[in-house]
């Protein structure tokens, strides 16, 4: 089982990987949920898990609140995705939509194009999709190449033991096209019930894995 370890900046990532951390999400300011990380941050992370043969997947959000960006934060997130992709980042994590609770289509077609190479994770921006477009979103991110959907499977702040049943939904729909990638109120305690229910092999989080 993978286990995506949620790191606001270095601190935690050694620790992390020695509790059993498989991946790290890598972020700054998870007061916000998570934006990009410095370019000093991702360069020391990658060095450090790169030794550990850990990937790293670095955030890409220009700052907190919604996931709806204008044409000067987009430029800001095409910009930090090319320098994560220099300095040799696994992977990135996005998510852009619409004022109408949509996918932004334009904005994550130019980013899906940039990331080539690398892989791409959709961030919890899916739980602010209009619920009864999220299976449609799931076949559009399949059709672009992108290889997985983090998602709580409902609110932030619900526990994710009442979001398994949709969580089962969806991951049935996505039926091995895209990884779904359970996260949000994942814990060392409760990590091996979750994926058991689901039946799943990667789950996220920011307590994913006891630090000692």
């Amino acid at each position: 089982m993978i286990k995506e370890f949620c790191a606001e900046n270095f601190t935690n990532i050694p620790a992390a990987i020695h509790a059993g951390a498989k991946r790290i999400e890598l972020c700054d300011n998870l007061a916000v949920g998570g934006t990009t990380p410095s370019t000093g941050v991702i360069e020391e992370t990658l060095s450090y898990a790169g030794e550990k043969n850990i990937p790293v997947m670095t955030m890409i959000r220009p700052r907190g609140g919604d996931f709806i960006y204008n044409d000067t934060e987009l430029k800001i997130m095409h910009t930090d995705l090319i320098e994560a992709k220099k300095m040799g980042t696994d992977g990135v994590v996005f998510g852009c939509l619409t004022p109408s609770g949509w996918l932004d289509e334009e904005a994550l077609e130019l980013l899906i194009e940039t990331a080539e190479g690398l892989q791409i994770t959709f961030h919890m921006a899916f739980d602010a999709i209009v619920k009864d477009r999220q299976f449609e979103a799931i076949d559009w991110l399949v059709a672009h190449g992108v290889d997985r959907i983090l998602t709580h499977g409902g609110p932030s702040g619900t526990p994710i033991s009442e979001n398994l049943s949709y969580l089962q939904e969806l991951i049935a729909y996505a039926n091995g096209r895209i990884i779904i990638l359970p996260g949000a109120g994942i814990t060392a305690d409760n990590v091996d019930e979750v994926v058991t229910t689901l039946g799943v092999n990667e789950a996220h989080g920011t307590k994913i894995v006891r630090l000692s």
